[in-house]
C-alpha cells in the first residue's frame, strides 16, 4: 500500500568524475530539481548528491538513499552512455534487482525521434523495496524530454511498490492511475 500521509523523499544523483571534482557545474541535477518542484503538487523534499562516474559510487549511493534516508524516488543522471566509466545502469542493478524495462524503453523512443545518438544511451528504472530509481541521461533538455515520457506512470508505479503518494499537476505532467473497481 502507498504511504499518502507523508512527503515523499526524493533523491537526484549526478554522477559525473568532473562535477564532483568541481571541473564544472553541475548543470543536470538542478534540471531534475527543477523538473519535479514545476510537476509535483504535492509535498516532498529532495536529497541532492553530486558523486563521480563509477559503479561502486552509483550502487553504494543508491542504497545509502533507499534504506538510510528512505528515498521513495531516486533520479539519477549522467553514466548512461558507452564510455567506460558510464556505469549507472549496472550499478543500479547492483543496487535494485526489480527491473522495470517499460521506462528505458519509453526513454529511448521518445529520444530516438530527437537524435540519433540516443540509440547509445542505456537509460533504465528498478526498484529497491518500495525506491523507484530512474537513470537519465546528463544533458538538461534530454532530461526534460525523458521525464516528459516516464513521468505518468511514476506516481502509480510509486503506489504499487508501497511509497509515498504523489501528485502531479496535470497541466504539465497527466499521470495515470487506473479507476478503481
Amino acid at each position: 500500500m502507498t504511504d499518502e500521509k507523508r512527503a515523499a523523499i526524493i533523491g537526484v544523483v549526478t554522477a559525473s568524475d568532473r562535477a564532483s571534482a568541481g571541473v564544472y557545474e553541475d548543470e543536470s541535477g538542478p534540471a531534475i530539481e527543477a523538473y519535479l518542484r514545476a510537476a509535483l503538487t504535492t509535498p516532498f523534499r529532495i536529497e541532492r548528491r553530486i558523486i563521480p562516474d563509477g559503479l561502486e559510487s552509483v550502487r553504494d549511493t543508491l542504497i545509502d538513499l533507499a534504506d538510510a534516508v528512505g528515498c521513495d524516488l531516486i533520479v539519477t543522471t549522467g553514466g548512461t552512455g558507452p564510455s567506460p566509466r558510464d556505469l549507472t545502469p549496472e550499478a543500479t542493478l547492483a543496487a535494485c534487482p526489480r527491473e522495470l524495462p517499460g521506462f528505458g524503453e519509453r526513454m529511448r523512443q521518445v529520444s530516438l525521434a530527437q537524435t540519433p545518438t540516443a540509440i547509445l544511451s542505456r537509460q533504465l528504472a528498478a526498484h529497491r523495496g518500495k525506491c523507484l530509481v530512474i537513470n537519465l541521461p546528463g544533458k538538461p533538455r534530454a532530461i526534460e524530454l525523458c521525464l516528459d515520457a516516464v513521468m505518468p506512470a511514476v506516481p502509480y508505479c510509486l503506489d504499487l511498490i508501497g511509497a509515498a503518494y504523489i501528485e502531479t499537476d496535470p497541466a504539465l505532467v497527466k499521470s495515470f492511475r487506473p479507476k478503481a473497481k
